[in-house]
């Protein structure tokens, strides 16, 4: 690799609190601010559902439904997406790409650190047990095992009560 190629880190954000903290870990271990010129790129990939899964509705008037659950997403995902560059900002990251790509998480998050040759991957945890991670899936577990890169499982730490 050139001295002047960086390593490329693909965070994967929802709109979850867990996503946001998988990026706010990233940038603080791997971006800190005493070292001017990171050795990383990093790249934030949300993956937005499409209206049909989302509104998985099947008959009569489900195509009237889909723009409105669509323009929800999509109003969602921008949220999401300037959240991500006031926390970049904020903790001064600049050079930072933001990708939103229509698909499940799981395939979306594999397909980025094939796109962009990532070194690490770097996804939340919700902290699901056995039997919710049986019924829902697990993006994170789903990436550990296809990702071809090191993935990063980062917990949100629990609250003290």
């Amino acid at each position: 690799m050139a001295a002047s190629e960086k390593q490329v880190v693909v965070v994967g954000v929802d709109e979850s609190d867990y996503g946001v903290h998988a990026l706010e870990w990233t940038i603080d271990h791997l971006f800190a601010p005493s070292m001017p010129d990171y050795p990383f790129k990093l790249i934030v990939v949300h993956a937005r559902p499409s209206a049909a899964s989302t509104a998985g509705l099947v008959g009569p008037g489900a195509a009237e439904v889909f723009p409105i659950v669509d323009a929800d997403l999509k109003r969602s995902a921008a949220r999401l997406v300037q959240k991500a560059k006031d926390l970049c900002a904020s903790k001064s990251v600049h050079d930072v790409t933001i990708e939103v790509v229509e698909g499940d998480a799981r395939n979306v998050l594999c397909d980025a650190v094939q796109k962009h040759n990532a070194s690490i991957l770097v996804v939340g945890s919700h902290g699901y047990g056995a039997i919710k991670r049986a019924v829902l899936g697990s993006v994170s577990d789903y990436c550990a095992h296809h990702a071809h890169c090191t993935v990063m499982i980062v917990k949100k730490p629990k609250a003290k009560h």
